[in-house]
């Protein structure tokens, strides 16, 4: 196996696993030799990736967590840590977005729900597992933001906070942490073809969300899996800090 992308013995946790970026990344890294912690809200969904990936010789626990519950996300961690023994790598997946919306038109219920779930549960996770980190002198965090946490984003605005909150969390932790050998980055997507995506957005509408790209299309959920595998390859050692778009050339616009 190429030593860049060779995960053997590593262990990851990773939220928001039932689907999508989540589900892919458990797939690949238990592929590249790691064992897995990986949770979701959806009990049932995440447990059916879990027995997939160890049908296929993989090591995995499956949990159900509601990040925005300090509590789940603990549990996760000390699972990690009773099974394996320790946490190298947190991917912090789990988000919701929400129906387009005018700016002026968002609620309170709506941001609160927006905050539990997209800050609050990239917060607790990153505390538990920057805790277990700090005891093995080392690891590496991944939170999953968004190009809406780096720029503007029409009638989504309550999703744009939220992402951007998370671009702050990831940037003061990379600072505070980094003497640790704690790396800690996040990927940002433009609009990708996730059920995320799908359920806000038809056919008619995906279409003119691509527009907005270079690239006129939307983005296939293993092309932001890869580059979730490269930042967090236990070859990149010197990569933290970081915000990484992957949307097919909006920001060089």
């Amino acid at each position: 196996m190429d030593p860049l992308l060779d995960f053997t013995g590593k262990v990851a946790v990773i939220t928001g696993a039932a689907q999508g970026f989540g589900m892919l990344l458990a797939e690949e890294l238990a592929k590249r030799g790691a064992k897995l912690v990986i949770s979701d809200i959806n009990e049932a969904g995440v447990h059916k990736v879990a027995d997939d990936i160890a049908s296929k010789g993989g090591e995995v626990i499956a949990l159900k967590c509601d990040v925005s519950n300090n509590t789940d996300c603990k549990a996760m961690v000390d699972a990690a840590i009773e099974h394996f023994g320790r946490v190298d790598i947190g991917v912090n997946n789990a988000g919701v977005a929400h129906d387009f919306t005018a700016f002026h038109e968002i609620d309170e219920a709506l941001m609160d729900r927006q905050f539990a779930i997209n800050v609050k549960g990239v917060q607790f996770g990153m505390s538990h597992q920057i805790e277990q980190m700090l005891k093995q002198e080392g690891g590496a965090i991944l939170n999953v933001s968004s190009m809406a946490g780096l720029n503007g984003a029409a009638k989504v605005a309550a999703y744009s906070m939220a992402k951007h909150a998370v671009i702050g969390l990831t940037k003061t932790a990379a600072v505070e942490y980094g003497r640790h050998n704690i790396r800690i980055n996040a990927i940002c997507p433009f609009f990708t073809l996730t059920n995320m995506v799908t359920d806000m957005a038809d056919e008619n509408m995906q279409e003119k969300m691509s527009r907005g790209a270079p690239m006129k299309r939307l983005g296939e959920p293993k092309e932001i899996v890869a580059m979730m595998l490269m930042m967090l390859s236990p070859a990149n050692t010197y990569m933290s800090g970081q915000c990484i778009a992957i949307d097919g050339g909006v920001s060089a616009q």
